[in-house]
């Protein structure tokens, strides 16, 4: 029979055991309740977060994929700055401009720094930091064309806009949805190169954008702006409704950069200002 002694050392001994083994199935089971989204892609405690940034490609001079592949623009180069300071990174992510909110909800990306305006109906489905930027939508025809703004605004042009804009949104609202213009009448793209293409090639008589990438798009081209009509947009950057703090931080750095002279140095970059 064994002494007092042997039996609490092997009682103790069995103890620890179970101590431990319940520690490592609570380590493991906390750690398998936290979900990894994009922005959570770290390698280390100590690493900074990386978040993914989605921009449309072809929206020049907000965002644009250069030959080399690399892509560049005011709102990307601003963005950059602010990880800088702000401590953290970030991967510039190319996107459908139709369905870049959609993304950002399912998490496939952590916000839309891509000269987006605010709207009302875009506030139901994400949040929108302060605004950067304030812009007119505008109108652009061929050199060649007898079109004016009085035949566009009596809805007696076919337009030209990418889908999903406050362009195309103010043809259907202002032109459509009034009667002055047939729904056929506005043709809609994936992307609005698409859309000067065709207007050079005379298929449509007319696009509407935002002014500046409407300049940088028909740059070099037969077109030219023949005049705005006043939307006062205002661009903001798009976060998921419940990513709270990552939205006071890019509220916090786009007030650091407009108070910068960097802020100024990219509008002129830009030709912005």
């Amino acid at each position: 029979m064994p002494n007092s002694s042997s039996m609490n050392a092997k009682m103790y001994g069995v103890l620890l055991v179970l101590v431990l083994a319940v520690a490592t199935c609570f380590a493991g089971c906390t750690g398998s309740q936290t979900p990894a989204g994009p922005g959570s892609e770290t390698s280390g405690a100590n690493e900074t977060p990386l978040y993914v940034v989605g921009v449309d490609g072809a929206y020049p001079p907000y965002a644009s994929i250069q030959k080399d592949g690399t892509i560049t623009g005011l709102d990307v180069e601003s963005i950059q700055w602010i990880a800088e300071k702000k401590g953290f990174r970030v991967k510039i992510q190319p996107m459908d401009w139709d369905g870049i909110i959609p993304a950002l909800n399912a998490h496939k990306i952590d916000m839309v720094y891509s000269g987006m305006t605010i709207t009302p109906e875009r506030l139901e489905a994400v949040n929108f930091s302060i605004p950067y930027l304030t812009i007119n939508q505008s109108f652009a025809i061929r050199n060649n064309s007898a079109v004016t703004m009085a035949d566009i605004e009596a809805g007696k042009a076919v337009i030209g806009a990418q889908r999903g804009t406050t362009g195309a949104y103010w043809v259907e609202e202002n032109l459509i949805a009034t009667g002055k213009m047939p729904k056929k009448n506005l043709i809609l793209y994936d992307n609005f190169p698409l859309a000067i293409t065709d207007l050079v090639n005379e298929r449509i008589d007319a696009t509407v954008y935002d002014r500046p990438p409407h300049l940088s798009a028909i740059e070099g081209k037969p077109a030219h702006i023949i005049g705005e009509i006043y939307t006062g947009e205002n661009y903001g950057v798009a976060i998921r409704k419940d990513d709270t703090e990552l939205l006071t931080t890019i509220n916090e750095g786009l007030t650091e950069l407009m108070a910068s002279p960097k802020w100024q140095e990219l509008l002129e970059k830009y030709e912005m200002k």
